[in-house]
Order: C-alpha cells, then structure tokens, then sequence
C-alpha cells in the first residue's frame, strides 16, 4: 500500500540534503550572475524565474533527478537569462523581442482608453495609484505610464528640465 504521509527516513534525509544543496547552489548562482537576474520582472524575467523555481522543486522531489542535472538546468536557465539580457542591452531587435515598451495611459489631462484597455487597466487602479502616491487631483499630472514591469508611474506636471524621462514613452498609442 502506497504511503502518502511518510514514505521512509532514506527519502526524506535524501529530499532534505538535496532541497539544501540546490537551494545553495541557486543563491550562489544568482549571486554570481548578478543584479540584473533578480530585477524586477517583466515577462522574461517571469518565465526564468518560474522554470529555477521548477527546477530546484524537481531536484529536491524526484528520486530519478541527480543534484548535478539539477544545478546544470540552473545554471543553463541563468546563463540563457544573462546571455539574453547581455544582447538586448547591445541589439535593438533583441531587445525589443523579450521586453516590452511602456504604454502611455493618461496624457495632459486624457484617459487614454483605448491603451487602458488593451493593457488591462482600469481607471480605478489609475485612481488607487494617485492615492498610494499622495495625489489629490489628476490636474497634478502631466501622464501616467505603464511599465514594463506592470508598475503604473506617475508623472507630475513638468516645470522645467532638459531630459524628461518619458523619452521611450509613444504618446498616442
């Protein structure tokens, strides 16, 4: 009869070392691979992030899994993820394939609606982030941009300046 609570201690000492020295190894590789692997998310981060998170689960449960294939996915998964973000800082094209762009949702004073709903927002979540940012009117705001990451960042009405940072924000879209 298959046991679902506790098997024997060989498998459970055995998921223990094994969940210890994976968990080991996936710290000292994202220390290693840098800041860059543990930023804020966007998609691509997303996806590297959900498949060392099933790698180091595989390791630490399935008895046909070795440590050393495991670590190798590891280390694969953050070589693929630096190799990839390396070459978008360097090429455009790459760049533009496993990021997106910043979305223009509010402009001087304008729902932008048709790109709150093809990004998915609503103008109560607008509102929520005024009033998380200490906004008491939306006159206060110049745009509201959503960001790669999924973050909503308000832009309070310029009053000057050279380089304004909504440079790579398409207005009208």
């Amino acid at each position: 009869m298959e046991t679902s609570w506790f098997d024997n201690w060989e498998s459970l000492i055995r998921t223990i070392c094994l969940t210890t020295l994976g968990y080991a190894a996936m710290v000292l590789i994202l220390r290693i691979s840098g800041k860059r692997t543990l930023s804020k998310m966007n998609a691509f981060d997303f996806i590297v992030t959900i498949a060392l998170g099933s790698c180091l689960a595989t390791v630490a449960l399935n008895k046909n899994v070795p440590l050393a294939d495991g670590v190798t996915a590891i280390i694969l998964f953050i070589g693929f993820q630096f190799l990839l973000t390396w070459l978008s800082v360097r090429i455009k094209t790459i760049k533009k394939l496993i990021t997106s762009s910043p979305s223009l949702l509010f402009y001087k004073g304008e729902f932008l609606y048709p790109a709150m709903k093809k990004e998915r927002i609503t103008v109560e979540e607008i509102y929520s982030k005024g009033r998380q940012e200490g906004i008491a009117t939306l006159d206060e705001v110049d745009m509201i941009v959503l960001e790669t990451t999924g973050d909503i960042t308000l832009i309070k009405k310029a009053v000057g300046g050279k380089k304004p940072t909504y440079e790579d924000v398409k207005v009208g879209t």
